[in-house]
């Protein structure tokens, strides 16, 4: 009896070197507002295409495209949305996450076509490369661009943000600060499933209306302060917790560390540090969603980059740190803990 030897395929390959065709299609249809039409109900092809705006030459094959991808579905002529594409893309809907794709869509895909010249010079590739001012100078000087991202933010992490509020052992403190809280969802989702705390959420002047209107909308407003600053010009208000949800990932190392000692110095003796992100596994061989976040940071900063659970870990011991630990959280994000 013969045995069966698998022969290497190219399937793989091909289908990750060209990946971008399916990205760029789903992009440009949130772009486009494709979703958020059809939210409306099932459309014809020629009422779609003409109210999208598309030209005859494409607007079929884009529209059966979205179907073959499993973002569309079509009953004859007659198109609409999938369960998830109506709940998750959909402007109008509070459960949108278009936010992050719009902004990738935008900034990051042109931005990833000089990834080769990043990894040969060790540059971001953003607006900083033709002499404009950074990621975060761009989007905090527009209220409205700053808004939407700081909602983008809070949608791709909202997952992981109600994990943190109920798989912390939260009974055993008192205060929080978010630093660095944006929007304020993983505030407002601790606050919201421990109604014994009280937190603040810390950043940018910029950022106090959004976090406030946030927190009120979650009935949370009456247990929840924002507190304005910069990390880099004072000490971390004092709480029983620390949190850094999505931060330390911007900066170089120095300001990693510099972090990690204002939020040792903030946090009496018992009290912890969270710091999550997509960690990347402590092998470097199975979140890849973590190590090609570490490249976007290369694309994005002077000096960002992802880094391991055991990397975490170390830096918290350094700063005095006495114990640590890692838990996962949703899909590729997890958490490392660290207990003074």
């Amino acid at each position: 009896m013969e045995r069966c030897v698998s022969q290497p395929n190219p399937e793989k390959i091909l289908q990750t070197g060209l990946a971008f065709w399916a990205s760029k299609t789903l992009l440009s249809a949130v772009e486009i507002g494709v979703f958020t039409e059809l939210a409306q109900g099932a459309e014809g092809f020629e009422a779609l295409s003409g109210r999208l705006g598309l030209h005859a030459r494409s607007a079929r094959d884009f529209l059966d495209t979205l179907v073959a991808l499993g973002f569309l579905q079509r009953d004859g002529d007659r198109y609409s949305n999938t369960p998830e594409t109506d709940l998750f893309l959909d402007r109008r809907k509070p459960s949108y996450v278009g936010g992050i794709l719009e902004m990738a869509n935008a900034r990051l895909y042109p931005f990833w076509g000089h990834l080769t010249e990043a990894l040969r010079t060790g540059q971001p590739q953003n607006e900083v490369k033709s002499g404009g001012t950074g990621m975060f100078e761009t989007l905090y000087a527009d209220p409205a661009r700053l808004k939407g991202f700081l909602a983008a933010m809070s949608a791709i992490s909202h997952g992981a943000n109600m994990t943190i509020a109920r798989k912390f052992p939260w009974s055993n403190y008192k205060t929080f600060v978010d630093v660095g809280t944006a929007q304020g969802d993983l505030a407002v989702q601790v606050a919201v499933a421990n109604p014994h705390l009280r937190g603040n959420g810390f950043d940018l002047p910029e950022v106090a209306p959004i976090f406030e209107e946030y927190a009120a909308a979650a009935g949370v407003a009456d247990r929840l302060s924002f507190i304005p600053g910069s990390f880099f010009d004072r000490d971390l208000p004092k709480a029983d917790v620390v949190m850094m949800g999505h931060i330390l990932h911007d900066w170089d190392l120095p300001t990693k560390q510099m972090l990690m000692r204002k939020a040792y110095e903030a946090i009496p003796t018992g009290g912890a540090l969270i710091v999550y992100e997509a960690i990347i596994d402590d092998d470097r061989s199975k979140n890849a969603f973590g190590l090609m976040m570490s490249l976007n940071m290369l694309i994005e900063t002077p000096g960002g980059f992802d880094y391991t659970g055991a990397d975490c870990a170390g830096w918290m011991k350094d700063a005095g740190f006495s114990s640590t630990r890692v838990e996962p959280l949703v899909g590729p994000d997890s958490m490392v803990i660290g207990i003074k």
